[in-house]
């Protein structure tokens, strides 16, 4: 990848939480000039701490910057970033990018495009995947849909960021397309790794050895082997929450009413993360879906905090 220099665009990065701090961070260390936007002043300071510059609001970031990556949670707070009291809209000069890149449904991405170039900016439609430690070290998976202009304009933001851009259309809504059937497919398999490994120990199979098998056999997805050791660790620090599945499986479910188009396994596997959300596990890491078959048929879970609440 190339590496950005403070001669390029000004680029803006509005949502300084895991993947947002972890993609200023980069284009910083890249020498880019940027500058960070967060409500929370701690996540500002520390991005301040690192050497950058940050801003509480979008207005203030919008006057600026030429490229702005929105990386925050649903399509709420997009809509505040955009088209709030304190939004970008009508503030950055006519001709700049936003690159959108939280998860929303299809149909959304295209109506921020369209208001968008109403104000006379340009679109990406760029959900982004990786996690946390992809997005620090600059390998995120980018799947992107716009104008080749717009393109252009994100390509050195782009080379700091991505391992992989995916383009895949002229126009908004292809890109959040494909991040749902990627959020599909992932929600399913975390449920379904949970569900496996539940139902070994509930077998009375060791746990380890559970994984230790299925990671060199048939059964293994890349959601077990990454999201399996975080359960035999009793680890559910929160690399990726269960909040998130329940945001984005939900989406599945909306878009494909839309469309006439059921997804039925989408749909149990919501369920499981909804259950996991109901039972107080909701800003935990998502493999605490598993926690939802321990209530269930009691079975006592690796790691002390398991252990404690399946006693």
């Amino acid at each position: 990848m190339n590496d950005t220099s403070a001669s390029g665009p000004r680029v803006g990065v509005i949502g300084l939480g895991a993947m947002g701090m972890g993609a200023a961070m980069v284009l910083l260390e890249r020498g880019a000039n940027v500058i960070g936007c967060d409500v929370s002043e701690p996540a500002r300071q520390r991005f301040e701490r690192s050497g950058g510059q940050s801003v509480a609001s979008p207005a203030e970031l919008a006057e600026r910057c030429d490229v702005v990556l929105v990386v925050v949670v649903n399509a709420d707070q997009v809509e505040q970033v955009l088209f709030g009291d304190h939004g970008l809209a009508g503030r950055m000069a006519p001709g700049g990018l936003v690159i959108q890149c939280a998860t929303v449904a299809p149909s959304v991405a295209r109506r921020l495009g369209e208001r968008l170039s109403a104000a006379g900016l340009e679109m990406l439609d760029a959900p982004i995947s990786g996690g946390a430690v992809k997005a620090r070290a600059g390998q995120l998976s980018v799947m992107a849909s716009g104008s080749p202009e717009a393109f252009a304009k994100a390509e050195s933001v782009f080379d700091a960021v991505a391992a992989i851009v995916h383009r895949l259309g002229d126009v908004p809504g292809t890109g959040s397309g494909m991040k749902l059937v990627n959020q599909l497919l992932a929600g399913v398999h975390i449920a379904a790794a949970a569900e496996a490994v539940a139902l070994g120990i509930r077998m009375g199979l060791d746990p380890d050895t559970v994984h230790e098998v299925i990671t060199h056999s048939a059964g293994n997805s890349w959601m077990f082997e990454n999201r399996v050791p975080h359960i035999l660790a009793g680890d559910y620090t929160p690399l990726s929450a269960v909040d998130i599945f329940v945001k984005d499986l939900n989406i599945v479910h909306e878009t494909g009413r839309e469309l006439a188009m059921p997804t039925p396994v989408a749909a149990s596997a919501l369920q499981q993360f909804t259950a996991a959300k109901g039972a107080g596990y909701g800003r935990e890491d998502d493999s605490a879906v598993i926690k939802v078959y321990q209530r269930l048929s009691g079975i006592t879970l690796p790691g002390a905090a398991g252990d404690a609440e399946g006693a």
